[in-house]
């Protein structure tokens, strides 16, 4: 299988899907992205790279980094995480206060808003906002081995001015007992790890652990347990999309994680992790281009894993 040659004709057939989409202009600084930009990076247990197009361009990550930050969290607390946030997809927007009514408080997952949002105060506790920001940024920037990784100040202070939903669900968690930091600390958090930025080749690079069953394979260094790996990779494939993760499972065939900024994550476990950005989004908040290009990838390598 000649991995260039894919990647390259991967490239190639989204010039003409390029333009389609709405960029996430509710976030002023993700507003003035050029929607015609396209990247694509797939890194091999092997530690062998393969990109093409806009690959080497830094955008925000936004949610692909409720993996890293569950990632940390697992290894903090362990399963006790799960008496906090749930397990299944939501069937709702990412966003969405209406479950948590009918549910205590309890997120249905760490991949909605919701979710992340106590995975935060999870990493929150016992550390000052700075130094739980900064433990977010290292972890994001060692799994990517890159020192270039880092937040991006603007969409930083973006999403705490516009974050009102954000807000909401974490006073609407706070009242059932289930933030147990400052809202605003846990905020603060928040909206700073969504703001990471990465390069689609850095990003592929940093999942590659999921990829490997927990380890670096390039560095030989453990991330997490076996066990949690497949845990990750699963909730990737049932809630990664939002209400759109039944479609990318069954479109795709990979664990993969969504950003509004455009970004997808996905892993074949025992083979690579592979990153793709275009900052044009589906109805769902999706990257359309991007999920195209997977699709076509998956297909192409016959990575499905089903």
């Amino acid at each position: 299988m000649d991995l260039n040659e894919i990647v390259e004709d991967v490239r190639a057939a989204m010039r003409s899907e390029l333009g389609q989409g709405a960029v996430a202009d509710y976030i002023p600084a993700l507003a003035r992205v050029p929607i015609e930009r396209f990247g694509i990076a797939v890194t091999t247990v092997d530690g062998a790279t393969y990109a093409s197009g806009d690959a080497e361009e830094a955008f925000s990550i936004q949610s692909i980094s409720k993996v890293f930050t569950l990632t940390l969290a697992l290894n903090k607390i362990g399963d006790d995480l799960w008496k906090r946030v749930g397990k299944e997809p939501s069937g709702s927007a990412f966003n969405s206060i209406v479950q948590l009514e009918n549910e205590a408080g309890i997120p249905r997952n760490p991949f909605i808003n919701a979710g992340a949002i106590v995975v935060s105060d999870v990493l929150l506790d016992p550390m000052s906002g700075a130094q739980a920001i900064a433990r977010i940024e290292r972890f994001a920037g060692s799994l990517a081995n890159s020192h270039a990784v880092g937040i991006d100040d603007e969409v930083a202070r973006s999403e705490a001015e516009t974050g009102f939903r954000n807000v909401s669900l974490a006073n609407f968690m706070k009242g059932y007992g289930n933030i147990k930091n400052a809202v605003t600390d846990t905020l603060d958090v928040y909206f700073h790890q969504c703001a990471i930025a990465m390069s689609c080749r850095e990003l592929a690079r940093a999942g590659l652990f999921l990829a490997s069953g927990g380890y670096d394979p390039v560095s030989g260094e453990p991330v997490v347990s076996a066990e949690r790996a497949r845990r990750i990779n699963a909730l990737m494939l049932s809630c990664g999309h939002y209400d759109a993760s039944g479609d990318f499972g069954f479109r795709v065939g990979l664990p993969g994680k969504s950003g509004v900024g455009g970004g997808i994550l996905a892993i074949a476990p025992g083979k690579a992790s592979i990153a793709v950005w275009s900052p044009g989004l589906n109805s769902n908040g999706n990257s359309l281009v991007g999920s195209l290009a997977l699709e076509r990838f998956a297909r192409a390598t016959g990575w499905s894993i089903f």
